[in-house]
C-alpha cells in the first residue's frame, strides 16, 4: 500500500499542458450538448468534480454547448464504464470522471474493464482522504478509533467507496490492526456517507476532502485524520502522522470519453480543460474543495495510469486483495 502512497505524494505538482496546447483546431466540434456523467451518486467526489469542471467551463465561456449533468450510480463508477464501453463506442458527445476506483475495480474483480478500455482525456487534480465522524461520535481522534477497530472490529461500521478502502487499510496496518478484519459498508460517496453518518448506520467515514468539506466547516462532522504531509489550510483536522501513523495518500480524479473518441473530440477537451484549470474560477473551486491541480494529458498521462497501476496491483497483492 505504501507504494500507492509514494506515488500519490510525487504527484502533487501543476504539470505542463504542452500536449493539450499543441493539439490541431478543432473548430467544428462539438455542434450539440455534450452528457457530463458521474458514474456515483450526488454528493460524491465524482459528481462534485464533474459539476465543478462543468461550472468552470461555461462561466468563463470556454464551452458554449449545454453540458447536462447526468449522475449513473453503480459499484463507484464501474457499472457506467461498461455501459461507455459496451454502447458508446466511437462516440463524440460523452464524457465522464473516473479516478483511482477505475484501478481498483479492474484489480479486484469489480469491473472487467479498465482505463486502457476507454480514452483517457486528462488528469484534473488531486485531493487528499480524510476520516470524519459525526459530532456526537466517542472518537475524538484516530488513535481512539484504531482501539475500537483492533478490539472489535465488528463494532465500527466504516463507511467507504470502493477504492476508499485502500487508505483506511492503511491506517489499520499502521496502527498494528488486521484490515481484513475491516467491517466496510460500502456506499457510492460522500452524499451516501453524510447520510449514514446522520442515521447512525456507520460509525466513520474515509473519502476526498471534498466531499466532506461542507459539514466539517459547519461542524455537522469532525475529521479525525487527514492523510496529508502537512494539515490542509482552512480546515482543522490534524494529519495522520500527527497521530503517529505514517500514512499519506491522495487519489486523482480525471475525464475520459468512449473508446475510439475522434480524435478531434479529444483534442478540443484538452484544450478546454488545459484553459480551465488556469482560470480566476478554476481556482476558486479548488480553494474551495481543497483540490489541488495536477493536470496532465498524452504521453505523461499515459505514462502516470501505467506505473499508478502496477504499484496499486503491487499493493493490492501485499495487502490480500
Amino acid at each position: 500500500m505504501h507504494a500507492i502512497a509514494a506515488v500519490a505524494a510525487s504527484t502533487l505538482v501543476l504539470t505542463g499542458c504542452q500536449d493539450a496546447e499543441s493539439a490541431p483546431a478543432a473548430d467544428a466540434y462539438p455542434t450539440g450538448p455534450v452528457t457530463m456523467t458521474a458514474g456515483a451518486n450526488p454528493g460524491s467526489g465524482f459528481d462534485l468534480t464533474i459539476r465543478s469542471v462543468v461550472d468552470a467551463l461555461q462561466e468563463e465561456g470556454i464551452v458554449e454547448v449545454p453540458l447536462p449533468v447526468v449522475n449513473r450510480p453503480g459499484a463507484s463508477g464501474a457499472d457506467f464504464l461498461t455501459t461507455m464501453v459496451e454502447q458508446d463506442k466511437g462516440r463524440d458527445d460523452q464524457v465522464s470522471v473516473t479516478s483511482l476506483s477505475i484501478m481498483m475495480n479492474e484489480l479486484r474483480g469489480v469491473s472487467k474493464y479498465g482505463y486502457d478500455d476507454v480514452t483517457m482525456i486528462a488528469r484534473l487534480m488531486t485531493e487528499y482522504y480524510v476520516v470524519v465522524t459525526a459530532a456526537n461520535s466517542p472518537f475524538t481522534n484516530l488513535g481512539d478509533l484504531m482501539t475500537a477497530i483492533k478490539a472489535d472490529p465488528g463494532r465500527v461500521p466504516v463507511g467507504a467507496a470502493n477504492d476508499d478502502e485502500a487508505p483506511f487499510d492503511l491506517l489499520v496496518s499502521a496502527a498494528g490492526g488486521d484490515p481484513s478484519t475491516i467491517e466496510y459498508v460500502t456506499q457510492e460517496g460522500g452524499g451516501d456517507q453524510n447520510a449514514a453518518l446522520r442515521d447512525g448506520a456507520i460509525s466513520v467515514a474515509i473519502g476526498g476532502v471534498s466531499e466532506f468539506v461542507g459539514q466539517l466547516k459547519s461542524g455537522e462532522l469532525v475529521a479525525l485524520g487527514v492523510l496529508a504531509e502537512n494539515r490542509l489550510p482552512g480546515l482543522e483536522a490534524p494529519t495522520a502522522r500527527e497521530q503517529g501513523l505514517d500514512v499519506t495518500l491522495s487519489n486523482w480524479r480525471g475525464l475520459y470519453g468512449p473508446p475510439a473518441m475522434p480524435e478531434v473530440a479529444v483534442a478540443f477537451w484538452q484544450r478546454a480543460l488545459s484553459e480551465m484549470v488556469k482560470s480566476p474560477i478554476w481556482q476558486q473551486i479548488s480553494e474551495r474543495n481543497q483540490f489541488t491541480t495536477t493536470f496532465m494529458t498524452g504521453t505523461e498521462f499515459q505514462t502516470f495510469l501505467a506505473e499508478t497501476q502496477a504499484d496499486v496491483k503491487a499493493a493490492l497483492g501485499e495487502a490480500g486483495r
